[in-house]
This record gives C-alpha cells, structure tokens and sequence, in this order.
C-alpha cells in the first residue's frame, strides 16, 4: 500500500538523511544507473602530484575523536586518515591485516589470540608503535568507564604484551567476532605518551598511527588533518590536509562539491544525484549498506547506557504490544518506493542480505497492517491516538523524515511529537535515557555480532534501549562462540524471532550510500562498511 500524503508532504528530498549516530556511507563495489563502482575511484591513487588539501563535507559532526570513547560513524571518517587499526577492511569487505603483520593466530581451544606486530611503525607523536602500546589501548578500552567498545571486545580476560612486536589475548571463552571487531574502532591504537598527558582528554589532541595526524578543531564547524611525516608508508601519502567541514544541509553539500568548494560530499539525496550525475566534473558512487536505519525504544535506560536497567514506568515501555503495533504501522516499501524514490531497501532486522550469515529467518518481516496496529493498542487498554515522541537529529533531512514517519503511524492509531535536537546533543541524550523513542541508524558492520549484541545484548555498550532479555542473550553469546558459518546463521535467525517479539528497535530499511567525488580526485575508497577513505587520495597530475 503507497501513501499519497507522505509524497506530497515530503517528495524526494528526504534522502540525505543524517539520521543518527551511524547512518552509511560506503561502497562494496556494485553500481547503479550511472553512478561508479568503489574501485572504479578508489585503490592507490594513480597519476596524481604531490600536494594539495581536499574538503570533504560531512552530514553531521563527528562525537569523540577519542576510539574509546566514539560513537558516530562521522568519527570513524575521520579516524580512517589517522588512527589505523590492527585490522582492516578491503573493497570485498575481507578482513586483512593494517597494523598487524599477519591475520591472528587462534589456539585449538579458542582462547588464545596470538598478533603480530608491524615493526618500525611510529606514531605522529614520534614514539614506537609496539605490543605494549596495543596492550595499553585495549586495557583502556576494557576499563574506562566511559568506555563504548566494552561489550564489542567481548570476553577478553587479559592482554599480554609477549614481546615487542607480538600481542597475546587471553580469552575467557571462544570469542568468533574478535578480528573483525580488532578491524574497526577497537582495534584503534594511541600513543601511550598521549593518553598520559591527556588521559579523558585524549579526544580534544589525539596521537595515534596514520597517514594524517590532528591539526585542529573548530566545533560544529570542521576538522583539519595534516600530512604526518612519521607515518611507515609515506610515500603513498600525496595530499597535504584533509578539511572535513561539517554542512548538515544535502542541498548544500551537493552545491559545494558543485562550485568546487569540496571535493568530496557524503549522503547525497537522491533529489541532487541526477544533476551531480550529469556534472562533467563529478562522480556519484552508490552501493548497498551492511546497516540498517531505525527506531529505538527506551523501555529501560533510566540511568544512562551500561548502568543497571528498570522497565520505564510508559505503557509503551512495559507492554511489547504497543511497540508491535507501532512496526504494525510502517510500511516500510512505501518508505523506500514514495519517500525514497525507491532508492533503498527496506530492512526488519539487523543482518544484511548479502552477509554470508543471513537466511529467510533472519529476514522475517511484520507486515504493514494499521487495522492491527489499533486492534493491539485496544488490548494493550492504552488511549487511542497513543501518544508518545520521539528525538532526532535537527538536520532537514532528518527532520523531513521524521515527519514522514509521523503521517505514517498516524494511520495505526499513534500521535507521535518530533522532538528535534543538534546532532551531539542527540548522542548525549540518548547515552544518558533522556528520550521515549529515538531516531537511529547503524552504519553496519562485516560481522554480524557487531550489528547486534552492544544494542540489544544485556550491558551492551550501546544499548541505549536499556532492553534485556536473557533469553536473546544466550543465543548471541552461542553465535559469539560458534565457528561454524551456518550454525552461527541459524542462531541469527532465532534472535530475529526474540528481537520481533519484543520490538525494542525496529528496523526500518537499509539506505543506498551515494557519495559525490570530484573527478580531479583520484584514490577515494568507499566500501560497505560505512567508511569514506581518502588518505591515499590525491589531485590528478
């Protein structure tokens, strides 16, 4: 069923959507219309001079510049340019080693991760990159309170600097997950020198190993990245600065890599992409995401993420029909077909299609139905219309979608006020439970434990739902301790079924990543995990 009011309300310029924490951005490589292939842009750059500073401009401003602390997939961005990890991701989404020499060596029993080091590596303060630096990240990683990579490491009992250049981690139980979560923020290392100096700090001056290092920040306003002449590979580094400006506004992203006053411009809506398509001097690249977009129920988190959870004293928090009916009152297709231009796909839970561990139980799906929306408000004996709001991000994007959504529920029975914040305020509110319904999306991870278990998991380290269901928790700790591909696919699908009983987040759909470049530029990468990658980028000669 299509919503004619949703299209004259909206029309098609909702899909820059910022829409929360970690919305996509990136490419595997397929292509669509006329946009181009990941690979097509990216790898080394080829035939480009030395020098030069390219902008990018950003949907939203990166949180912490800090990987123990960061939560935005804007971070990650930049992130990429100066803090590698010990893994990374290539254009077919393999793990592959970055600041490791080799992929980890795992004992019989599984609980012991063996890493070795890349030797002579230096971090842009100047001092060595070695095993106790790995053993200092991850220790705080694990320990700082503040912490949001606790639940994503898993079960790790200790880590041990065996020798300089080799990093021992001793795990409490078998833990699948690790390498590829050793591939994103976890996997992160800072100088030991800097967390000393700075300690909770270390975000406002961070040092680790990259191509760039941290120049400075103006809030809500930039980034300035500056060419490090410490980094091992230098000489695949070509640009001088990267600028990351932040413009929430599409229209003005898409108007500035027009004019030339950025180079490279991400969330692109679909409104702008056929013109920036037919702009001899740019590129569009689209791909499919590994993440999801969604809502958030706070049914538990009265004392902010990672603390002691309490049903919330909200009948939608402490009866799951009202949440049922309120997926029961989303089309989803008409979302992606009307809202979207058809440009997205919808999704009901947090596994991709195309990951290797996705089945039809996975990708069960709650069927538009508004008739039985109210019919489960009425046994849930709550007011109908059942009011309730929702945060989001203030971007115009954002808030257009957020406004789609409410015509949408309207029809099932729901009057749902839009709450609209600044993007870090949006972040720090929801940590802290200051909301009954969130706007929030997920820029996907390789692995799906790192879709699920720290937003859903009990404790998770962004489970800002503050939902708890052991039952949920011991098919993902089984899947966690699972080598074996299929079986880990079959438990996915049973935390599927729990996730849909419960509903504390519905999955809404996956968006498409449409990323502008100018073609000046030669060396951007763009893969589906969400990360925009230019380090290795440069001005054609």
């Amino acid at each position: 069923m299509t919503h004619p009011r949703l299209v004259r309300l909206l029309g098609a310029a909702l899909t820059a959507l910022a829409l929360a924490a970690c919305s996509s951005v990136g490419s595997d490589g397929s292509t669509s219309g006329s946009g181009k292939r990941s690979d097509d842009v990216g790898g080394t750059a080829q035939g480009v001079k030395q020098g030069g500073t390219v902008t990018v401009a950003l949907s939203a401003e990166p949180d912490f510049l800090d990987p123990t602390l960061a939560a935005s997939l804007y971070s990650r961005y930049v992130f990429s340019a100066m803090c590698e990890k010990l893994y990374d991701l290539d254009k077919d989404v393999r793990v592959v080693p970055q600041l490791a020499k080799s992929m980890p060596q795992v004992s019989d029993d599984g609980k012991t991760v063996t890493i070795a080091l890349r030797d002579g590596v230096k971090f842009a303060d100047g001092t060595p990159f070695d095993s106790e630096a790995v053993k200092a990240s991850l220790d705080r990683d694990l320990t700082n309170p503040q912490s949001a990579r606790v639940s994503e490491l898993g079960p790790i009992a200790s880590v041990e600097a065996t020798d300089p250049t080799t990093v021992t981690i001793n795990l409490k139980t078998p833990f699948a997950p690790l390498t590829a979560v050793l591939a994103d923020r976890a996997g992160m290392v800072m100088s030991p020198k800097q967390l000393k100096a700075k300690g909770d700090d270390f975000g406002n001056d961070p040092v680790c190993v990259g191509p760039f290092k941290f120049a400075k920040r103006v809030p809500q306003n930039s980034i300035e990245l500056a060419k490090d002449p410490n980094y091992y590979d230098a000489a695949k580094v070509h640009l001088d600065r990267i600028v990351y400006r932040i413009i929430t506004d599409g229209s003005i992203r898409a108007a500035n890599l027009r004019s030339g006053d950025a180079q490279v411009a991400d969330t692109l809506g679909t409104d702008d992409v056929p013109e920036l398509k037919k702009d001899a001097k740019l590129q569009v690249l689209e791909s499919p995401s590994l993440g999801y977009q969604g809502v958030t129920f706070n049914v538990g988190n009265i004392a902010g993420v990672g603390k002691p959870t309490k049903t919330l004293n909200q009948p939608y928090a402490k009866d799951p029909r009202i949440r049922q009916a309120f997926e029961y009152a989303i089309d989803r297709q008409a979302l992606v077909d009307n809202v979207f231009n058809g440009q997205f796909d919808p999704a009901c839970g947090p596994v991709a299609p195309q990951s290797e561990f996705s089945s039809d139980a996975v990708q069960q799906c709650r069927k538009y139905d508004p008739a039985q929306a109210k019919k489960l408000l009425k046994q849930a004996g709550v007011p109908v219309p059942y009011k309730f709001s929702m945060l989001t991000s203030n971007t115009p994007a954002t808030l257009q979608f957020a406004q789609a959504l409410q015509a949408m529920v309207k029809q099932g029975g729901f009057e749902l006020k839009i709450e609209p914040v600044e993007f870090t305020s949006l972040l720090d509110q929801q940590d802290r439970g200051k909301f009954q319904l969130l706007q929030l999306g997920w820029s996907g991870r390789v692995d799906p434990d790192g879709n699920i278990t720290n937003f859903v998991g009990t404790g998770g380290s962004q489970n800002v739902a503050g939902y708890s269901n052991p039952a949920l928790d011991k098919v993902l700790e089984q899947a966690r301790q699972s080598q074996d591909t299929e079986a880990r696919g079959a438990l996915y699908g049973q935390a599927q079924a729990l996730l849909q009983r419960d509903d504390p987040l519905i999955y809404l759909y996956r968006q498409r990543n449409l990323t502008g470049v100018a073609k000046q530029l030669s060396g951007v990468q763009v893969y589906s995990d969400g990360i925009l990658r230019i380090a290795f980028a440069g001005f054609k000669s």
